[in-house]
């Protein structure tokens, strides 16, 4: 418990220094971003052990995901700026990822479930260090549409995960979901593997 507490300041005084270092917080869609991620570990802490859900961690659930929404159309409307470009699918990853470890450590994501977020993280972590990669190159990889719908789909996975209404008395919505989820991120990490043998990156 120490240890995780002490992981958890340390992700915290991380993710300030590199906001304030690099003037992140110059917009207000970069503010936005690094609000999700400070508040994510606090969505982690509150979801439920096992089945039940959360009616405090369903509305801080639905908070990160329209902040998400918000930051994007700020950014669009403003411009964005170099460090909001790698902040925003940061917070995206810590937000879903996070959350989709705690609900596997707590029991609600298991068996084959568990191992669909490990499919995910997967898929996240590689595609992820490929944009970076394909960028040193000066190739540009934007998200597809299949990999926004892909987001869209785990945050409802998780959404559904914490919702008391579906997370007991119709599981199967949520296990439907992640379903769809783990179908997305399967497909949009093809469609990434095909650009990349088109663009010829390595």
């Amino acid at each position: 418990m120490r240890s995780a507490q002490t992981s958890s300041r340390s992700v915290h005084r991380w993710i300030f220094t590199m906001a304030t270092n690099s003037n992140a917080i110059r917009t207000w869609a970069n503010a936005v971003t690094v609000s999700r991620l400070l508040v994510s570990p606090l969505f982690f802490a509150i979801i439920p052990d096992g089945p039940g859900g959360s009616w405090a961690a369903t509305g801080l659930w639905f908070v990160l995901c329209v902040s998400d929404v918000v930051d994007g159309q700020l950014a669009r409307k403003h411009g964005t700026t170099k460090s909001g470009a790698f902040l925003d699918p940061l917070a995206d990853k810590v937000a879903v990822l996070g959350s989709m470890f705690v609900l596997v450590e707590r029991g609600m994501f298991s068996g084959l479930f568990a191992w669909f977020v490990g499919i995910i993280a997967a898929r996240e972590i590689a595609i992820s260090l490929y944009r970076v990669f394909a960028g040193a190159k000066g190739v540009s990889m934007p998200a597809s549409r299949t990999a926004k719908i892909k987001t869209l789909s785990q945050q409802v996975a998780v959404g559904f995960a914490v919702l008391p209404w579906t997370a007991t008395d119709a599981p199967i919505t949520w296990k439907v979901s992640l379903w769809i989820a783990v179908a997305l991120t399967i497909l949009s990490g093809v469609q990434y593997g095909i650009r990349a043998v088109t663009n010829k990156v390595g």
